[in-house]
């Protein structure tokens, strides 16, 4: 009877000396979890974005000469070489084609001829006007006399006159047998070939000058205000980061009947060699001195009766109230002039029920 006893004591002493111990391995692990550091509030943000008030819009355009010249001999004849070929870039004065000279040279050499046949009628004129007028002084000679040889000197004189400027022309006839560039350029097509007969004026080569070039869009009938008072630039699709100023050169006077849009031409003055004919070019159109704002959703604006705020968070989860300037209210947005700087993160929920004095934890943020 004694030893179970002395048993049961012994177990009910082990069973209390186990509950102490679990007592204080569960109080070290509340001591544990109360040292844990309680995590931030999770909060939805956005990023402040400022951008023109009025969209810029955009336009596909081909970059294109402001100068495209049709040359072509200023006189008739048969081709005899040509000297350039499409793509070929040319210089002031440089040969693009020439014609057959032989039956220019022909007409030079008649000219020359009935040159130096006036001119030795004119010797002769003039000496029988002199004879005329010496006979008179003697007496010799009627005023008829001198009259009749002074209009025989008057009319060798323009005999001489009009061939002289019939060798000036067949001269400059001969010289019109070489079609030279006037500006420096690029061949854009080539419509004669050796052999071919051309009449004077018909084109034989275009030539698209280097000295000014310009993007052409087609620009909608809304936008043509914009067109024309906005500010344009165009960009390149070979270098896009790359920006060049454009300014409006000539609008279409009517639509285009097709798709109702307007061929519009913006000159590039500051188009460089990377800038080549027939590139694809983006025109952008904006406002003039347009105010840049920000867009956030409505459900990120505070109030407590001393005018909206925005809830800003740093990167070390702290938040601030910060006061901005309202510039519109939209269907689910709220546009702002002021107040936040770009790209400050904003609590977009649940600002009403945000303590400042609490630290938060971005989940998820959005770009506006």
């Amino acid at each position: 009877m004694l030893p179970r006893l002395i048993l049961s004591s012994f177990s009910r002493l082990l069973a209390g000396a186990s509950l102490a111990l679990i007592a204080i391995a569960l109080a070290g692990c509340d001591d544990k979890v109360a040292e844990k550091p309680t995590p931030g509030r999770p909060v939805l943000v956005a990023t402040v974005h400022y951008e023109a008030e009025s969209p810029e819009r955009n336009f596909v355009g081909t970059i294109r000469p402001r100068i495209e010249a049709d040359m072509g001999f200023r006189v008739p004849g048969k081709v005899a070489k040509r000297l350039v070929e499409v793509g070929e870039t040319v210089a002031i004065g440089q040969p693009l084609a020439t014609l057959d000279e032989i039956d220019l040279k022909l007409q030079a050499e008649q000219a020359e001829a009935e040159f130096r046949a006036a001119t030795g009628v004119l010797a002769q004129a003039a000496a029988a006007e002199q004879r005329a007028l010496d006979l008179r002084a003697k007496g010799w000679a009627t005023d008829a006399t001198v009259e009749s040889a002074r209009a025989a000197g008057d009319e060798a004189r323009a005999r001489l006159n009009r061939a002289e400027r019939s060798v000036d022309l067949t001269k400059n006839s001969l010289s019109y047998a070489t079609l030279e560039a006037d500006a420096r350029g690029v061949v854009t097509a080539t419509l004669v070939e050796p052999g071919q007969v051309v009449a004077s004026g018909q084109t034989a080569i275009r030539v698209a000058r280097f000295a000014e070039k310009e993007a052409v869009v087609a620009v909608p009938e809304t936008l043509l205000g914009r067109a024309k008072d906005g500010v344009a630039s165009v960009s390149l699709w070979s270098e896009p980061d790359k920006k060049y100023a454009a300014r409006l050169r000539e609008v279409a006077p009517s639509a285009d009947p097709a798709t109702r849009t307007y061929l519009a031409k913006f000159s590039l003055p500051g188009a460089d060699d990377h800038v080549s004919l027939g590139m694809t070019a983006t025109l952008t159109l904006a406002d003039p001195a347009t105010e840049r704002v920000a867009r956030l959703p409505l459900s990120a604006l505070f109030s407590e009766g001393s005018g909206p705020s925005l809830y800003v968070v740093d990167a070390a989860g702290e938040v601030a109230l910060k006061p901005v300037t309202v510039k519109s209210y939209e269907s689910g947005d709220v546009v702002i002039s002021g107040g936040v700087s770009e790209g400050d993160k904003v609590v977009t929920l649940g600002v009403q029920k945000l303590d400042p004095a609490q630290k938060v934890r971005i989940v998820s943020s959005l770009a506006f």
